[in-house]
């Protein structure tokens, strides 16, 4: 990293830089500002057309442009721009981190050039320049305070400090923080990228994360073409081998093989979160990125940042301790008169605040205020009375106070006691005093005690969050007494671990202990962005799926990188961009209504993956075996079509289906939907080979009535097959299906019937009696399913943790050639 002091020296402190030499700067260091890497709309479009299934799916649409079928080839193109659009929608509507973090920068600057004062855009300051910094400003670049007595700066939204912090001269403040008191003159040491700010961006552009959604997705997309093309070579072997037209082999083929790729998978999927996502929306709480939402019905530990998160980040009295006042709110009103509202400085503010009688205060006028600054350490003010007498008050460091009031003694020693006693709960203590006129000393009138308080539904929400099987961790960057005495009030346990022990780098240390400290630990104090960032990244890398809340700029970097970052009410624009979920209520009570609802949301994309994969292995299983065995096409290839109409595009509501709510975090569990699927497929194609012989050899149809009476039999059977996997228990058992799912299944499988019954040019009628007996039969196959995938849900739950590790072992294995493929 350069070292930006370096070229300092050949600046006049009292002239500033040149406009030549400054012309220099900008051209060797940059403009003032975060570097963005812009990727056009076009190529991010075309990303959601890049992948495995994407692949499959534009090959068969080629293929189908090849041999003119132009109905299957503009389904098929339909279906894919449709899962992009969707896809890429989301992703648009995010927003940019790096850009919001850019828009924290501040605009101008008051900058020494030529040795005159100016104005300048923000941008174009380097280092070495000499700026004027003064209250209310933001600061524009990393600094060092080089004239003027002291700065008291808020850095809460970059380090999470409740506090303003002190600068002296000499010492270094940061781009980005905000000036509360005092004026200096500053030499400007970093810009851009390399000051604190830009760095906290930096990590921000470094916070990466595969979704777990992702991964399922291609999981099961990889289960699906690897059936399908083992099977459709075997039938075109076959096939061949019985000297069967090549260009219909190949087009049945085509077909079959794009009915079981999951084409519509991820858009059904997409639109199912999608649904969920609004549903959060009228509870508060904004999705930004969908697969967030699966993420969080997965979340089991959930980090939260204390200030403006856990707590309110404003200041309150605590209590007061007497010692030669009559009562605590003459100790109040003395300090209250050692205020000056009009500076709106975090203390004075929380003293006039909690003075009962407003009206007490007019009775009494300010004739001179002393303000605070780091030397003397107090306010002083002298005020005149409604009888004309004056007096003054002070507040301060009650150090200071005690000995303006020359304590000693007992009395000393007792103020210590209860000064001590303050630190230890993590309390911010003010002296108080009175003195009646020049000529008499200071009365020690009492101790004020300042805290930054939790929010009302903290603890409840902290209760509920562990009930729900999500763990809870404290961040913060205030001191180690703070945040135990914090963690202790909101119920999180008192093991809170200063930050310095974590790694902050991926150097290969040995991160085994880190582990062991971290997911003991119920919260971390003086802590950084890296140190956030680690602790997230700490948690990922053993298996955790984390949540980080947080409101200010310091937040971003661990908010991107966590596996759910949430954004609280009131967030700055960079944690908002950020963010996954953003809370526009107060508090973080939202959250457990959002984790209800993600479970729900998975719940859902679970009994659809289930239903998906069942129907795959029952149709293509069942149309090979059957052109195999019986050598003839068992269902043409407009029915394929046609089933893929009636059972895929009608599946979408179950994005509104009920379904129950489980306790703890659930995760994709790929053994037990594979199997649960596989075994409902299995008895899928039993039922419809038994299909295939009743109207074979009992009602002995033709082949054309055959494939009719086979279509409608997989499109009564395929719905029902959704209702079957939508539960782990039997079908008819609560919580029932939303009302729009049963009709949506009424519906089409009415069209279905109707087609059956009439053809209507597209495929051979049979008879309304053959029609009542596929119904029939139909359910009759649904109960059966159902009956097995109760079973295998049985058996799945007492299996030996040693025969489930090697499934899972298995597994991987499978998932991780499929990805070297």
């Amino acid at each position: 990293m350069t070292d930006f002091n370096k070229v300092t020296d050949t600046a006049v402190p009292g002239q500033g830089l040149s406009s030549d030499e400054a012309a220099q700067r900008l051209e060797q260091y940059g403009p003032n500002a975060l570097e963005e890497k812009q990727v056009s709309v076009l190529r991010r479009l075309l990303g959601y057309f890049w992948g495995p299934i994407p692949w499959m799916i534009e090959v068969a649409a080629v293929l189908s442009a090849l041999i003119q079928h132009w109905a299957d080839f503009l389904i098929i193109i339909t279906l894919l721009i449709f899962n992009a659009a969707v896809g890429f929608w989301q992703e648009y509507t995010a927003g940019n981190a790096v850009a919001a973090l850019m828009k924290q920068l501040a605009l101008s600057a008051r900058v020494r050039r030529d040795g005159q004062w100016l104005s300048i855009d923000a941008r174009q300051l380097v280092p070495g320049d000499i700026i004027r910094i003064r209250l209310g400003d933001v600061i524009p670049a990393d600094v060092k305070l080089i004239e003027g007595d002291y700065l008291s700066v808020d850095q809460s939204a970059l380090t999470g400090e409740s506090l303003p912090v002190t600068k002296y001269i000499n010492d270094e403040a940061f781009s980005g923080t905000v000036v509360k008191q005092g004026e200096v003159i500053a030499e400007v040491t970093a810009t851009g990228a390399n000051t604190r700010f830009g760095k906290t961006a930096s990590l921000v552009k470094q916070a990466k994360t595969v979704s777990h959604f992702q991964k399922a997705v291609l999981t099961i997309g990889d289960y699906l073409i690897y059936i399908s093309l083992a099977l459709v070579a075997v039938l075109v072997i076959v096939q061949l081998h019985r000297s069967a037209p090549w260009l219909e082999l190949v087009q049945f083929a085509l077909i079959l093989t794009v009915a079981s790729i999951p084409v519509a998978m991820p858009a059904v999927l997409s639109i199912t979160m999608a649904m969920g996502a609004m549903a959060l929306s009228k509870r508060k709480a904004i999705v930004t990125r969908l697969e967030s939402i699966e993420e969080m019905a997965s979340m089991d530990v959930l980090c939260s940042d204390k200030t403006g998160t856990l707590t309110q980040n404003r200041l309150t009295l605590g209590e007061i301790e007497i010692f030669h006042a009559s009562d605590e709110q003459e100790v109040l009103l003395a300090a209250a008169l050692a205020s000056r509202q009009e500076d709106m400085d975090a203390i004075d503010e929380a003293i006039l605040e909690s003075v009962k009688d407003k009206k007490q205060l007019m009775a009494f006028l300010q004739t001179a205020f002393f303000p605070f600054d780091p030397v003397h350490k107090r306010t002083e003010a002298t005020i005149k009375d409604a009888s004309g007498n004056t007096f003054q008050t002070a507040k301060g460091a009650p150090q200071v106070i005690m000995e303006m009031a020359e304590l000693s003694g007992d009395t000393l020693a007792h103020a210590q006691q209860v000064v001590d006693a303050f630190a230890k709960q993590g309390y911010r203590a003010l002296g108080v005093a009175r003195r009646d006129n020049v000529t008499t000393g200071w009365t020690f009138l009492g101790i004020l005690s300042l805290f930054d308080p939790p929010r009302e539904d903290s603890a409840e929400t902290i209760a509920q969050t562990r009930a729900h099987g999500v763990g809870m961790k404290m961040v913060t960057g205030d001191n180690l007494a703070i945040a135990k005495q914090i963690a202790t009030k909101l119920g999180l346990g008192g093991n809170i671990l200063r930050a310095n022990a974590l790694p902050v780098n991926d150097d290969g240390t040995d991160l085994k202990s880190s582990l062991e400290g971290v997911e003991k630990a119920d919260g971390f104090a003086e802590v950084f962005p890296e140190h956030k960032f680690a602790i997230v990244k700490i948690l990922q890398k053993h298996n955790h799926i984390t949540g980080m809340t947080g409101d200010g700029v310091n937040d971003a970097p661990a908010l991107k990188q966590a596996d759910v970052g949430i954004a609280v009410s009131g967030a700055t624009d960079a944690a908002r961009a950020a963010a996954d979920l953003v809370l526009t209520a107060p508090g973080l009570s939202v959250i457990i209504n959002a984790i209800e609802e993600a479970r729900r949301i998975f719940e859902r994309m679970n009994a659809y993956a289930i239903y998906r994969i069942s129907e795959t292995i029952r149709i293509m299983f069942f149309v090979v075996l059957a052109m195999i065995f019986f050598d003839f096409y068992p269902i043409t290839a407009i029915m394929i079509i046609l089933l893929a109409f009636f059972n895929d595009i009608p599946i979408m509501t179950i994005a509104y289906d009920h379904t129950g709510l489980e306790k703890n975090p659930v995760r994709w569990n790929m053994h037990q939907v594979i199997t649960v699927a596989t075994a409902m497929g299995i008895v899928g194609v039993i039922g419809s080979f038994g299909m295939l012989l009743i109207a074979m050899d009992w009602l002995h149809l033709g082949v054309a009535q055959i494939q009719t009476y086979v279509f409608l039999k997989m499109a009564i059977a395929g719905h029902l097959v959704l209702f079957v996997a939508r539960t782990k228990g039997h079908f008819w058992q609560r919580p029932w299906p939303a009302p729009i799912m049963i009709w949506s299944a009424v519906v089409t499988k009415l069209a279905a019937t109707l087609l059956a019954a009439y053809g209507f040019d597209l495929i051979t009628p049979i008879t309304w009696p053959e029609i009542a007996l596929i119904w029939g039969y139909s359910f009759a196959s649904a109960l059966l399913t159902d009956w097995v995938k109760v079973q295998v849900y049985r058996h799945l739950s007492q299996e030996t943790p040693r025969h489930r590790s090697f499934l899972v072992r298995l597994q991987q294995s499978l998932h991780v050639f499929g990805r070297r493929k």
